[in-house]
């Protein structure tokens, strides 16, 4: 049995995309799993039961939101009620607005350094001891492409997963003797319907279908013009938390259809 093995797992932003993806990843493996998003609590529910059931594992809900330090608080707090304290922590939870810099809008500027970089930071640190005290633990940051190059019209999404990395390399410092590695994962574009807008006005532009569309979007950034599939993030995420990782810390890693070797 892997020392890992039904470890809980809190996972923010996990109610969609990439973070629902590393959810059930964990879960098939076996891990109790803490959903947490901005939904309505039915939808959360549903979701946490839909969990359950088809994992037979423990899942809790949490709607808190971790734009404050009170919320984050309030996340702790929510996930050890429903599965204890968690040794394994995703911070994945992410908002993005665009404008030049010198338009950035304040207010933008820091709901996305607070969501992005700051709840990390709140959630680590409440979280940390426990692990260190267990002599084992994982936080996997899932930070951005953007967080190793910078695109325009990005400043405090760049920003931010920067320092998101930044501090990755500290946690990984400071837990290096307890057991605890702390990573990054740096995603390119990744098949979420995020993506789906940006492709068919591409498609609608230049009268084009979509997969020459889609092709044309990851392009100008990646030489692989295929999009990275969510359930790529929730492995990688297992596999930091499995024993063949446990050297593996302050690492930030690229899933990014090679756009950061250029």
């Amino acid at each position: 049995m892997q020392r890992n093995e039904k470890k809980p797992a809190l996972i923010t932003g996990s109610t969609s995309g990439i973070g629902l993806s590393i959810a059930h990843t964990l879960a098939r493996h076996g891990h109790p799993i803490m959903l947490h998003g901005l939904v309505e609590q039915v939808a959360g529910e549903k979701l946490r039961t839909e969990f359950t059931e088809a994992y037979g594992v423990e899942c809790g809900f949490s709607s808190a939101d971790i734009s404050t330090e009170n919320g984050c608080q309030a996340l702790v707090m929510d996930t050890r009620e429903a599965v204890g304290n968690p040794a394994v922590l995703v911070n994945n939870a992410g908002i993005q607005f665009t404008a030049p810099s010198h338009e950035f809008p304040s207010d933008a500027w820091q709901k996305i350094i607070t969501v992005n970089l700051s709840a990390a930071f709140y959630l680590a640190r409440d979280l940390l001891p426990h692990m260190r005290a267990e002599g084992w633990g994982r936080v996997v940051n899932i930070s951005s492409v953007h967080g190793l190059v910078a695109s325009t019209e990005k400043a405090a999404y760049c920003a931010a997963k920067h320092g998101l990395i930044g501090l990755t390399k500290v946690m990984a410092l400071e837990n290096a003797d307890c057991g605890v590695t702390a990573n990054a994962i740096c995603p390119g574009w990744v098949e979420t319907p995020l993506i789906q807008p940006q492709i068919e006005a591409i498609s609608r532009e230049e009268c084009i279908d979509l997969d020459q569309a889609r092709a044309r979007l990851l392009g100008a950034k990646q030489p692989m013009s295929r999009a990275t599939r969510p359930e790529a993030i929730g492995e990688l995420v297992v596999y930091l938390c499995g024993e063949f990782a446990e050297t593996i810390t302050g690492a930030s890693l690229p899933v990014d259809g090679g756009w950061t070797a250029q």
